[in-house]
C-alpha cells in the first residue's frame, strides 16, 4: 500500500536516506521490492524532520504528486540534515483522497505518523466515537483516522509504545482484514508495528564505508550511527534485521527492542 522509514542517530542529509542508496524510498516509490499489496506509490509524498536547537515540533514538507517529479525537493533533501527523520511515499487506498492532508506524515506536537496499509473508515471512526479531546484528522482517509485515533491515546496519557500497540491491536481485532504497519517518532524513539505488511531495521555504526553500504552506493557515503526503521531494505548491504508479523518495534538510540502484539 506504501513505503516509509524511519532514521534516528547522528545527523544525516534527507537525501542521504531517501534519494542516495540504491533501493532508497525514491526508488520505492516506482519500483518496491516487498510491497505485498500495490506495484507502484505515485499517490503522493512526505518527510517529517526534526530540528531540536530551534523548536521541539518537526518540520515537515508533503505533496500530493508522485517523489520523483518534485526537482525541488531533491534540490532541498541534499542540504537539510537531521538526527531524526520519518518519510512516507504513498499508494492510495482504493476510494481514499489523493491530497497533501490525506499524505504522510501525519503531525500532533512532536509526533510524526505514517500508515502503511488500510483499514475499514468504521474501525478508526469507532475508536474515535465518544472520546475526550479527540483531536480533528487531516484528512477523511484511513491513515489520517487512524494517526488521530493515536493523538487521542496519547493525550489521555498513554506512552508512544502502548499508544501505538493498543491503537493497533484494537483495529485489528474490529477488521479482520486491517493492515497496519505504522511508523512513529517523536524526536526520541521510534516506534513501528508489522501487521499484514513487511518491515526491516538495521543498526549501523556510523564507519564510512561500513555497516550496510551497497555496492551501488557512492564509495564514502556517511551512514552514521543509529537506527533505521523501514518497509524494505535501502541497500543489500548487511545489518537488515526482518520482523515478523503482528510484532511491536521500539528503537533508540541505545535499545532496539521487537515484541509481539497478540
Amino acid at each position: 500500500m506504501c513505503r516509509h522509514t524511519a532514521w534516528l542517530g547522528t545527523p544525516r542529509t534527507l537525501a542521504s536516506l531517501l534519494h542516495d542508496p540504491p533501493h532508497g524510498l525514491l526508488r520505492q516509490a516506482w519500483e518496491p521490492r516487498r510491497m505485498l499489496h500495490g506495484r507502484i506509490n505515485a499517490d503522493g509524498f512526505g518527510a517529517g524532520w526534526y530540528a531540536p536547537e530551534i523548536r521541539t515540533e518537526p518540520a515537515r514538507y508533503r505533496r500530493a504528486v508522485p517523489i520523483w517529479t518534485d526537482a525541488s525537493f531533491a534540490s532541498l533533501a541534499g542540504v537539510i540534515s537531521s538526527g531524526c527523520v520519518l518519510a512516507a511515499v504513498r499508494n492510495a487506498t482504493v476510494g481514499m483522497p489523493v491530497e497533501e492532508t490525506a499524505t504522510a506524515p501525519y503531525t500532533d506536537g512532536r509526533h510524526l505518523l505514517s500508515h502503511n496499509g488500510r483499514v475499514d473508515l468504521t474501525v478508526p471512526l469507532g475508536l474515535l466515537r465518544g472520546s475526550r479531546g479527540a483531536p480533528v484528522p487531516d484528512s477523511r482517509c484511513d491513515s489520517a483516522l487512524l494517526a488521530a485515533v493515536v493523538w487521542q491515546r496519547l493525550a489521555a496519557g498513554a506512552h508512544l509504545a502502548d499508544a501505538v500497540a493498543e491503537v493497533v491491536v484494537a483495529a485489528g481485532g474490529r477488521d479482520g482484514a486491517a493492515r497496519l504497519n505504522l511508523l512513529v517518532t517523536d524526536g526520541s524513539q521510534i516506534v513501528a508495528t508489522t501487521w499484514g505488511e513487511t518491515l526491516s531495521y538495521r543498526v549501523s555504526g556510523g564507519e564510512n564505508t561500513g555497516v550496510g553500504i551497497g555496492a551501488d552506493m557512492e564509495v564514502g557515503t556517511e551512514i552514521g550511527a543509529g537506527v533505521e526503521v523501514a518497509s524494505e531494505p535501502s541497500d543489500d548491504g548487511d545489518g537488515w534485521i526482518d520482523l515478523d508479523d503482528h510484532q511491536l518495534l521500539v528503537a533508540d538510540t541505545r535499545n532496539v527492542i521487537v515484541s509481539n502484539l497478540t
